[in-house]
């Protein structure tokens, strides 16, 4: 690729960032950051979760700042993130710890510790509510202290919530193979560049970070017949988890001793995929694997499609797209796909003219061979 000088570029790049911000202006309004916080949690938690950096407040900001353009929001947090220092890694986050505040499951009617429906639209109808439109800061005092006075009169369970895993029971009926702990430590793909063949934890990495749409339309493919994965949704879990590190200066120490640093808001679902194995008898027998997704917030429609994934990627026999971790992996990154798409309004003037010329000459000559 080439590129030429323009003459007068400076300026006219200047200018073109002037109109960019005059028309972020030009209607004589804005919006607080601390308003996109509390009103588009699910906006927050995708840019969270695809630049892999959990941080409401900045994610708020590169929002605002991007217009509400999710792709470049995510472009401003990943660049942000990666001027960051990195003094230490967190030790393994434990989702049996979650202090849960939504928890359900497609599989059974009746989990252990209940359903938890917690806040979801799931349920609504999806018609506009016009209402909105005179909400007011009076109208929303007065809507919460209505709610807090329904609460009050309602019993609850304690406000410490932690609730079993659906899968733990049924491992131990022997419906799930059980594995041997592994304490391999994960590749970091922000760190080391991805190799095919991946490994888990690396694919996982990936698939969390990838693009909401991207990762819900190839799971979507693999239920529609472009892979062998249709999962039944086991658990579905949103709620905090606590994060802990260990002492800096010390090699071995007692897990009690590490420091509590804050919780991170996740979204966690088991998928449960029915697979025919081999028995002792050599006969094929049905068994259930687990595909796994997990991601910032709550988005949960991401999270069943990474488990989707998650388990396409584990069978890369099959003959589907969706189970190639090339395809899925390089073309779900939000960064890297619309990164590369918007390079093609970049100068291509050499190697468009080169391709013009070699037109031109072949039809010149096919012109004279004609007379």
């Amino acid at each position: 690729m080439g590129y030429v000088p323009v003459k007068g570029g400076t300026q006219a790049i200047d200018a073109s960032i002037k109109r960019l911000k005059y028309e972020r202006l030009k209607g004589n309004e804005t919006i607080e950051i601390h308003t996109i916080m509390s009103t588009m949690r699910g906006m927050i938690d995708q840019v969270m979760s695809e630049s892999s950096l959990y941080s409401p407040f900045l994610a708020a900001l590169a929002i605002k700042q991007a217009e509400g353009s999710m792709e470049e929001a995510v472009f401003l947090m990943r660049a942000h993130r990666s001027t960051l220092p990195r003094p230490y890694y967190s030790k393994t986050v434990e989702p049996e710890a979650m202090l849960v505040e939504r928890r359900i499951s497609a599989s059974f009617k009746d989990i252990p510790g209940g359903q938890l429906l917690g806040a979801t639209h799931d349920y609504t109808h999806r018609l506009l509510d016009f209402d909105l439109i005179g909400e007011s800061s009076e109208s929303i005092q007065q809507w919460l202290n209505n709610y807090q006075m329904e609460l009050q009169q309602v019993e609850t369970f304690d406000e410490v919530k932690y609730f079993p895993k659906v899968v733990d029971y049924l491992r131990e009926e022997g419906l799930f193979e059980k594995y041997e702990e592994n304490n391999t430590a994960p590749k970091d793909i922000t760190k080391q560049s991805l190799q095919f063949p991946s490994t888990r934890s690396e694919r996982l990495q990936v698939l969390t970070r990838g693009q909401t749409g991207a990762v819900t339309s190839l799971g979507y493919a693999s239920l529609r017949g472009y892979g062998q994965v249709h999962p039944n949704v086991g658990e579905v879990r949103v709620g905090a988890v606590p994060i802990y590190v260990g002492h800096p200066n010390e090699m071995e120490h007692d897990t009690d001793e590490d420091f509590y640093i804050g919780d991170i808001k996740v979204t966690e679902v088991e998928s449960f995929v029915p697979t025919q194995v081999k028995n002792a008898n050599n006969e094929y027998e049905l068994q259930f694997e687990i595909g796994y997704g997990i991601c910032y917030g709550q988005n949960e429609t991401k999270a069943i499609a990474m488990s989707i994934l998650d388990q396409c990627l584990e069978h890369p026999e099959a003959d589907f797209p969706t189970h190639d971790e090339e395809f899925v992996l390089l073309h779900i990154d939000s960064v890297e796909s619309t990164g590369f798409i918007s390079h093609l309004k970049l100068p291509h003037y050499v190697t468009f003219q080169s391709r013009l010329d070699s037109v031109r000459q072949v039809k010149k000559e096919v012109q004279e061979v004609e007379n």
